[in-house]
């Protein structure tokens, strides 16, 4: 095979004349060329600790406190009242030395010394800034007047030009709420869903807890926090991802979709070439720490641990746990396609491939008319089924030999990349099924032409439409979703396509073909796989989708109404279910955490005594007044638990550490038991839209994504994530089971459409019911 000649930089042949050497230039270039890439990522790694260790203050800042120092020293005065000259006495100095070089030296180093202690407090106190969380409470639009001190300070000691993870060292821990408060908060979320019986059963259950084990299980958890950075996250990580044996597609992985209203090109390859060119521009930005972090009101930072583990990364099946595998930066990508794992190295003489070469490579593996190797169709399906069984035939047909190569070879890739002959996207004469089709194939696919063991996997269909899919232990859903902004922004913006809808620029016609994986499956593992794709399958087929764009109104109107456009979708949540379930339900809304080092979620509970006092006034035909008057109060309370989760006086994150500590103790307690058994039958998230500035929704506003979605929780409920899109759109993604007989993805969408609509048209009576807007647009094809 060509590639394999040209991986190898020298052949010898033995001859009876000696030994005949023969050297590859172009190899030994290559290897040359990639040495010295590695080198340049270490030294800008090393430059950006350095600015990182030292933030807030810079590293130029050293030398300004040396110059101060030494210019006070040669003004006959002494700023270090005695501690240079101690210095000097214990400095162990050779005799050729003179006194006043031994003075400049001992100088150096007490600066050096103020220098250090002046960041340490710098950092302490920043610290102790973010550690201040009144603001969040206060009225929006009225700030206090010690917030606008708080927030002086906090950009005063925030200094200039900070980098991804440069207030990593400065964020706050997470501190471990009361155990008094969390149960007090717990049974007042728990009220609306218990008759008086129930209810007092489980008061006498957390009192009990609260007065005898909840103590002792919170003292192991203080001593946790007194340590860790975080004392949720890492089991967070391992018990309720890593450690779940059940599949992670649809369970666990989520999906992100491509532009609803615009394909950029209609070229599969073309589309390719230009994304993925985007997602390694991320990737080098992500490794110089270009990326800005995220700023709460430009002031208040979040933590950026989880951008660590974006690339490079993949999900190991394990028979008692699985972990997560992080590699240095890989030059490759792996793409299947029609049942063939194809290596992809987009480097190439130590420069980034660009869009038009990718395409042309990717091209290469379209027209490949080779065949899969025996058992090589489907081996994906073991990253879709029971994890398990996946673990036990890694180890027993993966751990040597070529498999093992190959195996390698995808898990230590920057990415997976699928590429669809399906065509996918909002198209045809029934746009609102297609979405939903789309959404499906997004999330589970035909289960073996995914790698969901990879943190994320990008699948490119036939038409050029795109999405992406992705595993959720190594990071949540607006992490991802940050990436995912770029890459389409990028893609349709900078990148842009020739009149043909090819990418720009000339390509090498002599860059080495795309590698074809190869593999040696044994019948005993083709077996296991088709034991896991039934698995998968059945999974599968039994998740029931519906997808839909709300134009009628958006965020715009509900602003206008001074309330919350969360909490506003929140309650028209609970209004639909109310409806559509006749019933309350325990109902999950994830809030982000990321305020607090390591930080990752927490859990609003968004049916409330408020909510449901609203619900059943508003469903039973009571006075507007009356209705609109609960309606304010079920908002405000809606936003005030949201803003308890957000700065660490939430329930369930705290609940659940307190039933890990037990677990470790070997103790049982009745009320933790029954807690963490609770099902959340309507599951509840919404997508952030983070990069708005990369995009124009004034010239281009059909370039709008709508967002993504996860599959159901609990067998008997709902998945629903939201996307608020500009002031004019609400995205709705609702997830369930069919197997089911009283959930209904498009009877529960309906019932989201009449709440929304009701709830505005009690806020503003005098307002006309708005006009249906057409759900679906022409599909438009773009050329940039």
């Amino acid at each position: 095979m060509a590639e394999a000649h040209q991986a190898v930089a020298f052949q010898f042949t033995v001859t009876p004349e000696g030994i005949d050497l023969q050297m590859s230039h172009q190899a030994l270039t290559e290897i040359y060329l990639s040495g010295m890439r590695s080198w340049k990522k270490r030294i800008i790694r090393l430059k950006n600790s350095v600015i990182t260790g030292v933030y807030p203050a810079s590293p130029s800042s050293w030398l300004f406190v040396v110059i101060a120092i030494l210019a006070t020293m040669y003004t006959r005065s002494d700023p270090s009242m005695g501690l240079i000259a101690k210095i000097q006495e214990h400095l162990p100095v050779s005799q050729s030395m003179s006194t006043q070089c031994q003075a400049v030296v001992s100088a150096v180093l007490f600066s050096t010394m103020l220098w250090l202690l002046l960041i340490f407090t710098m950092r302490l106190c920043l610290k102790q800034l973010l550690s201040y969380h009144r603001w969040m409470f206060e009225q929006h639009g009225k700030m206090s007047n010690t917030t606008k001190v708080w927030v002086a300070l906090v950009r005063i000691f925030s200094g200039r030009k900070p980098l991804l993870y440069s207030y990593q060292g400065s964020l706050p821990n997470l501190p471990v709420p009361a155990i008094k408060d969390t149960v007090k908060r717990y049974l007042e979320s728990v009220r609306p869903l218990m008759d008086d019986t129930k209810y007092e059963r489980m008061t006498k259950l957390a009192e009990e807890f609260e007065s005898s084990l909840g103590n002792r299980l919170q003292w192991y958890l203080k001593l946790k926090a007194l340590w860790a950075s975080n004392y949720v996250s890492d089991w967070w990580e391992e018990y309720i991802y890593l450690r779940g044996r059940s599949p992670i597609m649809v369970n666990s992985n989520y999906y992100g979709m491509d532009f609803l209203y615009v394909t950029p090109t209609p070229i599969q390859a073309a589309r390719a070439g230009n994304s993925i060119h985007a997602f390694f521009l991320y990737r080098r930005k992500l490794n110089k720490e270009e990326i800005k972090p995220w700023l709460l009101r430009s002031a208040v930072p979040c933590c950026s641990y989880q951008f660590e583990r974006m690339f490079d990364t993949c999900r190991i099946p394990g028979t008692l746990t699985d972990t997560v595998q992080h590699w240095q930066d890989s030059d490759y990508i792996v793409v299947y396609h029609r049942g063939r794992y194809f290596r992809l190295r987009v480097y190439q003489a130590g420069r980034l491939l660009s869009p038009r070469e990718i395409e042309f490579q990717i091209q290469r593996i379209l027209d490949d008319p080779s065949p899969p190797c025996k058992g090589e169709a489907k081996l994906g399906a073991l990253t879709a089924g029971d994890r398990i069984p996946w673990a036990k035939a890694r180890m027993k047909y993966f751990s040597s030999g070529v498999n093992k190569r190959s195996l390698d070879c995808i898990e230590k890739a920057a990415f997976f990349v699928a590429l669809d002959d399906d065509e996918q996207g909002m198209m045809g004469d029934d746009p609102a099924a297609s979405l939903d089709r789309y959404a499906k194939s997004l999330l589970h696919g035909k289960c073996y032409d995914r790698w969901f063991d990879k943190s994320f996997s990008v699948v490119y269909y036939k038409n050029g439409k795109n999405g992406i899919n992705a595993e959720h232990s190594w990071a949540d859903a607006p992490v991802l979703s940050h990436l995912w902004e770029f890459t389409l922004a990028f893609d349709s913006f900078q990148l842009g396509y020739n009149a043909e809808g090819h990418c720009k620029g000339d390509v090498d016609s002599s860059l080495p073909r795309p590698q074809k994986l190869s593999w040696e499956i044994p019948p005993e593992c083709e077996e296991q796989i088709s034991q896991s794709l039934a698995v998968a399958q059945a999974l599968a087929d039994d998740v029931d989708f519906h997808v839909f764009p709300f134009q009628d109104f958006g965020k715009g109107k509900i602003k206008k109404c001074r309330v919350s456009p969360d909490a506003f979708i929140q309650m028209a949540l609970q209004l639909a279910y109310y409806r559509d379930q006749k019933r309350f339900c325990l109902t999950y809304e994830a809030s982000m955490t990321r305020l607090f080092r390591e930080g990752r979620t927490e859990t609003v509970r968004s049916c409330t005594n408020e909510s449901r006092a609203f619900v059943q006034a508003f469903d039973g035909g009571e006075a507007a007044d009356v209705c609109s008057r609960l309606f304010r109060t079920a908002l405000e309370k809606h936003q005030l638990l949201y803003r308890l989760a957000m700065t660490g006086a939430g329930i369930d994150r705290h609940l659940f550490c307190l039933y890990v500590v037990s677990k470790y103790l070997g103790v049982e307690s009745p009320f933790l038991k029954e807690v963490l058994s609770e099902p959340w039958r309507l599951s509840t998230s919404q997508t952030p839209v983070q990069l708005s500035e990369m995009f124009d929704p004034v010239n281009h506003p059909e370039y709008v994504s709508p967002g993504g979605g996860f599959g159901p929780v609990a067998d008997d409920g709902y998945g629903v994530s939201y996307c608020v899109v500009g002031d004019c759109m609400i995205n709705f993604h609702i997830s369930c089971k069919r197997s089911c007989p009283v959930t209904d993805t498009h009877k529960f969408g309906a019932q989201i459409r009449k709440a929304l609509h009701d709830l505005l048209q009690l806020l503003s009576p005098t307002q006309k019911e708005p006009s249906k807007v057409e759900e679906s647009r022409p599909e438009v094809k773009k050329d940039l």
